[in-house]
């Protein structure tokens, strides 16, 4: 059997400059991967992270805002600019609802009114048609503004 000796390096002891070794190699070949190519294979130092890339060019800055080219065309505005115009179609449908509602109120208080009223509904329907068309005129002219 063998016997135990407090100053005869054990096994680990032995083993541990090596690890130490190969565990230096491997964190310089994460470091510089182009000098040692031979370790590129390992799939640890495969990640993209780690591969070499080449240099990125600086691209040019346009301006942006008013400063920008006229060719640049920015949809996301103007189909929210049109979406805000819109919103005046949904007045004009509520102005022609509550003309007709004033109608109906007024017949069943003056009967004898009812040519009359209806006279002053269709001149204001016409009015709130128009209004209703011209916004969606400058709705379209938003929409398809540069």
């Amino acid at each position: 059997q063998e016997h135990f000796d407090a100053h005869s390096p054990s096994a680990q002891e032995r083993c541990q400059p090596a690890a130490m070794a190969l565990l230096q190699h491997i964190r310089a070949a994460r470091l510089l991967p182009a000098v040692r190519p031979q370790l590129a294979a390992c799939r640890l130092l495969a990640t993209p992270a780690l591969q070499h890339r080449a240099p990125v060019e600086a691209k040019a800055v346009l301006p942006a805002g008013l400063g920008a080219p006229l060719s640049k065309r920015n949809a996301g505005v103007s189909v929210l600019g049109c979406a805000i115009a819109m919103v005046a179609v949904g007045g004009c449908a509520q102005g022609i609802g509550q003309l007709f509602a004033a109608l109906v109120v007024g017949m069943a208080r003056n009967p004898s009114m009812k040519e009359d009223l209806f006279t002053y509904t269709l001149i204001g329907m016409g009015f709130l048609e128009f209004l209703a068309i011209v916004v969606i005129l400058i709705a379209g002219l938003l929409l398809y503004s540069e």
